[in-house]
């Protein structure tokens, strides 16, 4: 498997699984992505935690599988590749639950957009950011041309993507497009942390949140104030929100997996 899926008391890890070829994403690999995507898209899932086996994050795509094929074959077999790819990134989106990305050593092409997607994502200090398309005559794909303007700025976005600069750990997190290095040896159990941590959250506040914060970058005032209020009465009169109130007046924790399905 190019992937794998282990759920367990709300939280789910998926795992890229080609350590050896630097989890380099290949039709297989990105059709395991959009199954583990789905299999994420249901209410006992509460966060999502992302990381790739091996020295290196993802890489980006399988070049060594598309330089084995041409013309009509090769632009057939990148729709494929994109397309399950694409759908997985949909997915994962459109739940509620958070996504927590781990990223270490080399990330480049759709790599950086699987590490963008995510909510939170954490970076080893020995992790490298590079876009690498244009290095090879491609144009972005995994969302990376969506997600680095928003993250970074248009102008900062198209000086990655045009020159391919490597950019490291320290820079990254000070251009916004990671949230906080932490040593090589600590990223898998502070990543756990932060996933287990979102576990047990309001996970369709988190949901609300999410889906605000992305078409409020597009969305005109009047629209966005609008599902701002919506948003907010529906999750006042939803059992997390009564019992995030109850906990806040008795002076107590909130226990958010009360109104959770049981897992």
């Amino acid at each position: 498997m190019r992937v794998g899926i282990e759920i367990e008391d709300g939280l789910a890890r998926v795992t890229l699984r080609r350590g050896e070829a630097g989890n380099a994403i290949d039709l297989e690999m990105a059709r395991g992505l959009l199954d583990a995507a789905r299999a994420c898209a249901t209410e006992s899932v509460r966060a999502v935690l992302l990381t790739g086996e091996g020295k290196s994050f993802c890489v980006g795509g399988d070049l060594g599988e598309f330089s084995r094929l041409s013309g009509e074959a090769l632009e057939k077999h990148l729709i494929a590749v994109t397309g399950a790819l694409h759908e997985a990134l949909r997915t994962f989106a459109a739940g509620d639950a958070p996504v927590v990305a781990a990223v270490q050593g080399a990330v480049a092409g759709a790599g950086i957009g699987l590490a963008a997607s995510a909510d939170v994502t954490l970076a080893a200090d020995n992790a490298s950011f590079t876009t690498a398309y244009t290095g090879i005559g491609y144009s972005p794909d995994a969302g990376v041309s969506w997600f680095l303007p928003r993250l970074v700025g248009p102008k900062r976005a198209l000086d990655l993507l045009l020159t391919n600069r490597r950019v490291k750990a320290a820079e990254a997190e000070a251009i916004g497009l990671v949230n906080r290095i932490v040593a090589p040896d600590q990223l898998a159990a502070e990543a756990v942390r932060t996933a287990e941590a979102l576990c047990g959250g309001p996970t369709a506040a988190f949901g609300a949140t999410r889906r605000l914060v992305a078409t409020g970058l597009t969305s005109d005032l009047d629209a966005h104030l609008d599902r701002e209020a919506r948003a907010i009465a529906a999750a006042a009169t939803s059992a997390a929100g009564r019992e995030g109130v109850a906990a806040f007046l008795g002076k107590r924790a909130p226990d958010f997996t009360r109104a959770a399905p049981s897992t």
